[in-house]
């Protein structure tokens, strides 16, 4: 079965950095995009970022965190990654990695918290 598993969230200070892993099993890796999604207190999810399967491993941001946040990917780990640097406490929320196959599927979340 399809297994997506989030690590690397914790507390940080504004203007830190983070690394999200995405561990995944299940499915063709390599042949899908990956997405990252992160959901605030009281507000709904939203997508961050996104990266292509293809050989070109394009990638897209959301205007939030453009610059700041990078989305990269190590087929031969089956794992998606997300570096986010110059941390804003607007950050804060619970981050999810996300992959579409024949279906649409989550990992847990980990929490991200950006506070001095």
């Amino acid at each position: 079965q399809v297994q997506l598993v989030e690590s690397g969230g914790g507390l940080v200070q504004p203007g830190g950095s983070l690394r999200l892993s995405c561990a995944t099993s299940g499915f063709t890796f390599s042949s899908y995009a990956m997405y990252w999604y992160r959901q605030a207190p009281g507000k709904e999810r939203e997508w961050v970022a996104d990266i292509s399967g293809t050989t070109f491993r394009t990638t897209n941001y959301a205007d939030s965190v453009k610059g700041r946040f990078t989305i990269s990917r190590d087929n031969a780990k089956n794992t998606v990654y997300l570096q986010m640097n110059s941390l804003k406490p607007e950050d804060t929320a619970v981050y999810y990695c996300s992959a579409r196959t024949v279906q649409r599927y989550w990992g847990q979340g980990t929490q991200v918290t950006v506070s001095s």
